[in-house]
């Protein structure tokens, strides 16, 4: 269900919070691919780290080969903040281990993979995953993204109270035992 303050701010294609931004901070993105040991795929992709600020390096730089490993830069996104997430940006943030989550999806083309988003909100972040084919990693959180994200929180959160809805009453008439209707008889 859908809160009100949820409104239409939803991109379908991406799964992507359109509502306003209040903050945003360009990140880049380094994936690692490794040899399949699979006969269906040749390579695994996964999201390893997520640079703070825009790199002046080109998309799909690769950064350094070690073996079967490869690692890119793989392109920017831009990391959004919403002041109706700042709950799902505390709970990351005191998980112990914050975390990024990156969203990649298939191109058809070369290179095979592009960023869709990068997020902050775990539920955002799981969120990605029902698209089907798209490829969600969670990656540490740098300090310096980090230290944003907890201001952040800090001057927008607005605690919510819980409210545990009451039940309707149950009318003991509409549970009781009804005499079957006969075909052809009207009521």
């Amino acid at each position: 269900m859908k809160r009100a303050d949820q409104a239409e701010f939803l991109d379908w294609e991406t799964s992507v919070n359109t509502a306003p931004a209040l903050s945003r901070m360009s990140v880049g993105v380094v994936l690692e691919r490794r040899k399949a040991a699979s006969p269906w795929t040749d390579f695994n992709w996964r999201p390893v780290a997520v640079l703070p600020g825009q790199p002046q390096a080109e998309p799909w730089t690769v950064l350094a080969i070690d073996g079967d490993a490869a690692t890119f830069y793989a392109g920017s996104a831009d990391l959004v903040l919403h002041r109706t997430e700042t709950g799902q940006y505390r709970d990351n943030l005191a998980s112990g281990a914050p975390s990024l989550w990156v969203a990649l999806r298939p191109t058809g083309d070369e290179p095979s993979l592009r960023v869709v988003a990068v997020t902050a909100d775990p539920a955002e972040g799981e969120s990605f995953t029902q698209a089907g084919d798209d490829l969600v990693g969670a990656v540490p959180m740098p300090a310096a993204v980090r230290d944003m994200v907890e201001a952040f929180a800090l001057e927008h959160h607005v605690e919510q109270p819980f409210v545990k809805r009451e039940r309707d009453r149950a009318d003991p008439e509409s549970l009781a035992h009804r005499r079957p209707i006969e075909k052809g008889k009207d009521r």
